[in-house]
């Protein structure tokens, strides 16, 4: 799952690092929309986001060594 904040005011993007996020506020921390609202964008200092979730579409086993 892949997780993109857009920012209104200044239409900028950003894919938000889960990995962080999780380390920061702990792995049962919720990561809904009203619960990551209260962002704001770090070049502009806008509140106004959208959040697009995306799930991970790659193959299971593109990574896989093959034998």
């Amino acid at each position: 799952m892949s997780v993109t904040a857009g920012y209104l005011d200044c239409h900028r993007h950003q894919r938000l690092d889960l990995s962080a996020l999780r380390d920061r506020f702990g792995p049962d921390a919720p990561a809904m929309e009203w619960d990551l609202r209260p962002m704001k964008c770090a070049v502009c200092g806008g509140k106004r986001i959208t959040l697009t979730y995306s799930p991970d579409t790659r193959p299971k086993d593109l990574h896989r060594k093959k034998a």
